[in-house]
Parts: structure tokens; sequence; C-alpha cells
């Protein structure tokens, strides 16, 4: 049954709003409710991930694609990320990413924050009779146990992080992944000066300096604006880095 309606949708600009956005609100230690007009950020930005699904069909959104990410394709063709399992995409949005891996052979879960983007996902799912699973949550507090992932990929989460929860992220990304496992992270960097994109567009340095103590960088690519390889969305082509890393077995090395 469609519902007629009156209200004017939401007027999102391309890649704003990156999709998976990973910010959940903890709830006050005295259990208090926040008071109105001092809404915590993260709680903000969970309402507005919440709003931006309600609002706008997900395949209407301007991050969505049909098509899973080209640089997990790479990964997956050239043995760096490998099935079984069990992998995890970080920020899963609508779950191109993980239904694509399922019908590959992988143990694939999709984690997001938006209860849209989760519902779009299994409804997709669904039609495809995939094995899939999908699950409602924060990156900043995965509802995983330690070392539940072989493998993790994350294809637009991170730069939607502003600089203090950058070390959450990184924290219990190690946390999930086991020792020795591979995240492939792509995101969107400062080299992408236009106006559309996403708030926050990390240097590699800035993800380096984060990421580092727990795992090691095997390689990064960079591919600017101009390359077919950038970052796609809607006809456009967005500077962007992607890297593998791979999960430190042991504490990384002091410098000397």
């Amino acid at each position: 049954m469609v519902v007629a309606t009156t209200r004017q949708p939401r007027r999102i600009e391309l890649f704003t709003v990156p999709v998976g956005s990973p910010l959940r609100m903890a709830p006050p230690s005295n259990g208090a409710r926040p008071r109105r007009g001092n809404v915590p950020l993260e709680e903000k930005q969970r309402r507005s991930w919440a709003q931006t699904y309600a609002e706008t069909p997900y395949n209407q959104l301007p991050w969505f694609s049909p098509d899973p990410s080209p640089s997990l394709v790479r990964a997956v063709d050239r043995k760096w990320i490998q099935p079984p399992g069990p992998i995890l995409d970080i920020g899963c949005g609508a779950g191109t990413n993980v239904l694509w891996l399922s019908g590959r052979g992988f143990r694939a879960t999709g984690l997001d924050l938006a209860p849209g983007a989760i519902a779009a996902a299994k409804r997709r799912g669904h039609r495809r009779r995939s094995s899939a699973a999908f699950q409602e949550g924060s990156v900043l507090a995965m509802p995983f146990r330690k070392f539940a992932f072989r493998a993790a990929l994350d294809n637009g989460c991170f730069h939607t992080l502003p600089l203090a929860q950058r070390g959450r992220y990184a924290a219990e990304v190690a946390r999930v992944v086991q020792p020795g496992g591979a995240f492939l992270l792509t995101w969107i960097g400062r080299e992408e000066t236009r106006k559309f994109g996403p708030s926050h567009r990390p240097s590699l340095q800035e993800v380096a300096a984060v990421m580092e103590p727990s795992f090691v960088f095997v390689q990064t690519e960079f591919s600017d604006a101009h390359s077919r390889r950038g970052w796609g969305a809607k006809g456009h082509f967005l500077a962007r880095y992607s890297a593998l890393l791979v999960r430190r077995r042991s504490v990384q090395p002091k410098a000397r």
C-alpha cells in the first residue's frame, strides 16, 4: 500500500553524508537523558543517518551502487582476501559488497548504524536468497566478540569520522579482526578539493597515525578524480585512497 504525503524529501547533496556512518551515542553514565538543546554530536549524527534512509529510497542516495567496490573486486581477484572468511563490511549501507562476497563463497556480515540501511540490505539479501548477515550497530562499539573476523573492509565509513573519533574506530577494528587478518580501507582524501564529498577527507598520514599501531600497510593506491579508478558516484569520480592492511600479530616496534 502506498500512502500519499505532502512532506518534501530532504535534499541530499552528493556525498555530503557518506554511507554507513559509524556513530552511535552511548547512554550517559548516570542514566539521565541528554537535555533538550544539548544533544551530543554522536546522537545528532545517528539521528541524521536514520532520517536520511527514512526519507530517501536507498537506491536514490548518491553513494549507492549496485556494483561492488572495484578495490574489493581487485583484492579478491588477487587473493589478498580469500573465502570463506568470515569477513565484515564496516558501514555496509544497502549491502552491495556483502551480497557480492556472499555470492563468492564468503561468510559475510554487514554492519551499519542506519536502521533503514540494514532493512534495505536484508530485503535485497532475501530476494537473492543470500546467506549474508546484516546487523545494526556502531563501529565505535561493534556488537561482535574479539577476533570474530578473518578480514574486514571499509568502503566509505572512516572518512565520515571527525578526528577525535578515529582512535576509537581503529581500536574497534583491531579488536574484531584476527591477527594476520586483512583489512581493506578505502577513503576520499584531501586531494579531492571540490565541494561535493564527505566533510572529512583524511590524508594518508592521518590514516597511518591511527591505524599503524595495530596494522601493517602492505599496499596503498591513490586514484585522482580524472582516473576511472577513482571513487565513482552518480557519474562523478572522486580522488581516493585504497589501502590493504594486515592486523599485527605483535606490538608495533618502538621508534629508534
